[in-house]
């Protein structure tokens, strides 16, 4: 027979959320994460996406988990900050550091080898070094994926055909960003199939982007792929708005950029890696290695294109490829 208080306990149980149940498990212990990443107003959205994700699992801030955060904006200025900072969060014994691009998880990693890191957002973890494979990671990593590599010759075809008759195609890359020689191996190795000539310009500071971007002009290029970079990124209104006074038309690896000005983009959603972290959070937080934690890739890409920007360079982007357009800045 069930008694009045074993009924109320039951019922009880069912009605809390799966955080709630986790803050009881812990005996009273509320979870801390740490959050190393870009500040709000200048990551597009990205902290407010992780913190709804959060919510999406029943987790609130500032009664069942707490959330230490580090901006990392410092990326434009003084990288060796991330350590630093990095320690901060390490030394507050937080349960999880969630660790936002690639210099920053690199960051996490060398603050600790214990505390589990999630990954917002890696262009390539393996060839970075962050894990042993995407389906085991084999140490304290896991997270999130970008495939920014392997979506190179996909992004050189859509720019060719959003300028129609280039041949020649410029590629905005930073020496600092170990993963650009790879994507530029990359790029070399589908130009021809595709008809392209590349010229390459380098930039590892915003004091570069002028001469770069002269460069480029020099060498006559129809448009420019700009590579995913989070120097590139955190100072993406500054490098549009200069391309478009060099009146180059220009792809990039995330649409953040296609916001501030930039002419289109082919990628995955980084606001979508960014709530998909709160999954990582949750599954270790019940328990779960980081270890035993695939890394997970996205599946879903999309076309967006700025037709403000367009009309501002005088280019009409050709119908057979706006079928192809999920997304429209006007």
């Amino acid at each position: 027979m069930i008694t009045r208080r074993a009924f109320l306990a039951a019922a009880l149980t069912a009605a809390l959320g799966p955080a709630r149940l986790v803050k009881a498990q812990r005996a009273g212990k509320v979870p801390r994460i740490g959050f190393l990443g870009p500040p709000p107003g200048t990551g597009g959205q990205l902290v407010e996406s992780f913190q709804l994700g959060l919510r999406d699992l029943g987790y609130i801030e500032g009664e069942n988990i707490t959330v230490e955060y580090r901006w990392t904006d410092v990326l434009s200025t003084d990288p060796r900050q991330l350590d630093v900072l990095a320690a901060e969060l390490v030394r507050l014994k937080v349960d999880i550091l969630v660790a936002s691009i690639t210099p920053v998880i690199q960051a996490a990693k060398r603050a600790t080898a214990t505390i589990p890191i999630v990954m917002a957002n890696s262009a390539d973890p393996v060839a970075s070094g962050f894990v042993a494979s995407l389906a085991k990671p084999g140490g304290n990593v896991t997270g999130m994926s970008r495939l920014l590599p392997e979506l190179i010759g996909k992004e050189l075809e859509l720019l060719k055909r959003a300028v129609p008759g280039t041949s020649r195609i410029g590629i905005l890359s930073n020496p600092d960003n170990r993963l650009h020689a790879h994507m530029l191996s990359r790029a070399r190795q589908d130009a021809p199939t595709l008809g392209l000539e590349l010229e390459i310009a380098e930039a590892s500071t915003t004091h570069q982007f002028e001469a770069a971007l002269e460069l480029l002009g020099r060498r006559r290029v129809g448009a420019v792929l700009v590579l995913g970079d989070g120097m590139f990124f955190l100072n993406r209104a500054r490098l549009g708005n200069l391309l478009l006074q060099s009146r180059l038309p220009s792809m990039f690896a995330n649409v953040e950029h296609v916001e501030a000005g930039g002419l289109m983009s082919y990628s995955a959603s980084t606001r979508d890696n960014y709530r998909r972290v709160a999954y990582f959070v949750d599954k270790i937080l019940k328990g779960a290695k980081p270890a035993d934690l695939p890394v997970e890739q996205p599946t879903k890409f999309e076309v967006v294109i700025n037709l403000k920007t367009a009309k501002a360079l005088g280019l009409t982007i050709p119908a057979s490829l706006m079928l192809q357009v999920d997304q429209v800045i006007e």
